[in-house]
């Protein structure tokens, strides 16, 4: 089967990490924010049938960090690197896709903040 052409801003199984998991990553908004679209699939369910919350986690920490390489270049290439986040759940994800969303919410010298959601 032929692979699906490139998409301008959809990045596909760049990091190991991703791949693993199946998330996308989507950066074509154009506005500073980054996405990760997952369709929820049983091999990322917890044992209650929720999606795992260590894999929203790690969409959120993807999501926050391509926002913030977003401040450097357009195609999000600037390095960066997460040095603390708290996350906070409000209700379980059972099935369909679920979207990560993070967008910086401000800049203090070396550091730059974002916000997950």
């Amino acid at each position: 089967m032929p692979s699906l052409p490139p998409e301008a801003g959809i990045i596909r199984d760049e990091t190991g990490a991703q791949t693993l998991l199946g998330y996308v990553v989507d950066i074509s908004a154009g506005d500073g924010t980054a996405r990760c679209h997952l369709d929820i699939g049983p091999q990322h369910t917890n044992r209650h049938g929720g999606l795992h919350g260590g894999i929203l986690a790690c969409m959120l920490d993807n999501a926050m960090g391509f926002a913030a390489s977003l401040t450097g270049d357009a195609a999000g290439d600037t390095r960066f690197m997460t040095i603390s986040m708290t996350t906070q759940y409000l209700a379980p994800a059972r099935a369909g896709r679920v979207t990560a969303q993070g967008e910086i919410s401000g800049v203090d010298g070396r550091l730059s903040l974002q916000k997950g959601l």
